[in-house]
């Protein structure tokens, strides 16, 4: 995980047609084990298959963890570290002798679906960049000798510091001086081998440094209006979907537009120091919550809508030895105790129950163009407040719709024609309405975290007047 100063960008979402049965991407976690009392391999997988997890990521391949894996049904990512990356780029015989020992002795017992060779090598401080493309290679033709290679993909897992530009999306390159020497041989080698691209990606960097000019409901997946990129003529509701068509710029300026990508990390601390702004229980469940609610349900990215993804989420547990700022002790979503951090859906029979902390679809949830600016119903249609909410949601929607929304609000100002009856939910209702046919009544412009639904008979506050449209 690694600082990123990443911003802004994505879709227009207008007509989603939100439905929990629709084919989605997948969600894994990563098991990473950097403390001292976490419960034994065994009680974790245990603990995986109670939330329905299937898929799980580790850093390294320790026998008691893939020995308990074993006849699980989990798929497994292992990992080669960084510090065996020179023997096994200058010895074809200590890759032979890896995959061997970690591999085929549990393959396919432990359904090893991936191996990530390294990790973010590229910030590594041992400089181990100039070992991958070769330690890859060697580890691919171990694989083909032990007839694994069409069942096993090799990668490597990137941080956004690895791209030279990622603000706006469009404009997504990857760093010079890694071009020539490890992009295009490993872009390459990923296209031959049917493989994708690993990818460690995490908004909360992004906004942690940025807050000032990164909304936290862009960051979160929540209500927001969005921030346009001129130079695909996309618009995008969030952070996340923002960072990952940066990257699939970056590849399509190679000319590898056809290469698959796994987000291999990322996440949200639920604990972080005085600086570290965003870090909360509140704000991990929301991050977490919302975009496994994102992926689950279908659709890829704006500039890949038909992509879905695979996410592995950072991470399944606290870990008390991990060093660095607070935040990196507190990313799991479990306790050491296997007790939750908070309360998040890992599967879709999950999302039935599920309500997102103040999530929405045109706030980044789902990202499928599947009807742009389709209407509601086939006539006419309303955006007004929820009675019972509370008045502290209504007013934080009332104030995103004439603020960051762009509502016209200016019929519920003081002596104006909608000023009256001077009640929250009645301006709440208008401010709603306003944005909902602003955004040309497409599905989830009306939400506002639940504070809002649609209907379809013209609301009567007074004698205000609701528009149909603009």
């Amino acid at each position: 995980m690694n600082d990123v100063h990443l911003l802004l960008t994505a879709t227009i979402l207008a007509g989603i047609d939100f439905n929990l049965n629709v084919d989605g991407g997948s969600i894994g976690v990563n098991y990473g084990r950097i403390a001292g009392d976490l419960p034994s391999a065994s009680k974790v997988v245990k603990l995986l298959k109670s939330q329905g997890i299937s898929r799980v990521k580790v850093y390294d391949t320790d026998p008691a963890v893939l020995r308990s894996l074993s006849g699980s049904g989990i798929k497994v990512t292992v990992n080669l570290p960084n510090e065996l990356l020179y023997a096994a780029s200058r010895r074809q015989s200590f890759a032979y002798k890896w995959v061997q020992r970690n591999v085929m002795a549990y393959y396919p017992h432990t359904q090893i679906e991936a191996i990530a060779v390294g990790n973010e090598v590229f910030v590594d401080p041992k400089n181990t960049t100039g070992f991958l493309i070769t330690a890859i290679k060697n580890i691919h033709q171990a694989l083909v000798k032990f007839k694994l290679d069409s069942d096993i993909k090799l990668s490597s897992p990137v941080a956004l510091s690895a791209l030279q530009n990622s603000y706006p999306s469009s404009a997504g390159s990857f760093r010079p001086e890694l071009i020539e020497s490890v992009f295009k041989p490993m872009l390459q080698f990923l296209r031959e081998t049917g493989s994708y691209l690993m990818v460690n990606a995490y908004p909360f960097f992004a906004y942690e440094s940025n807050s000032d000019v990164i909304s936290l409901d862009y960051s979160l997946f929540r209500e927001n209006p969005g921030n346009p990129d001129a130079g695909n003529g996309l618009r995008y509701f969030n952070l996340f979907d923002a960072q990952i068509d940066a990257v699939f710029a970056a590849m399509s300026a190679l000319k590898y537009d056809d290469i698959p990508l796994v987000v291999s990390e990322t996440g949200w601390p639920s604990k972080g120091d005085d600086n570290e702004i965003g870090a909360s229980v509140e704000n991990a469940a929301a991050y977490n919550g919302n975009l496994i609610k994102r992926i689950l349900t279908g659709g890829g990215t704006p500039l890949r809508p038909k992509a879905n993804l695979t996410v592995f989420l950072f991470a399944l547990f606290n870990e008390n030895k991990k060093t660095g700022p607070t935040s990196e002790r507190n990313y799991g979503m479990f306790y050491p105790n296997m007790e939750k951090v908070y309360n998040i859906p890992f599967t879709v029979e999950d999302l039935k129950n599920y309500r997102g902390e103040s999530s929405s679809t045109s706030g980044g949830g789902d990202v499928r163009q599947v009807r742009v600016s389709a209407p509601v119903t086939g006539g006419h249609s309303w955006c007004v407040a929820r009675g019972g909410v509370g008045k502290d949601k209504l007013q934080s929607g009332l104030d995103f719709a004439c603020g960051e929304g762009g509502a016209d609000c200016r019929s519920i100002q003081p002596g104006s024609t909608c000023y009256d009856p001077n009640t929250l939910q009645a301006h709440a209702s208008f401010a709603f309405n306003s944005y909902y046919q602003k955004m040309r009544r497409a599905a989830g412009a009306c939400s506002f975290g639940g504070a809002a639904y649609v209907v379809t008979q013209p609301p009567k506050f007074g004698k205000c007047e609701f528009p149909t449209g603009y």
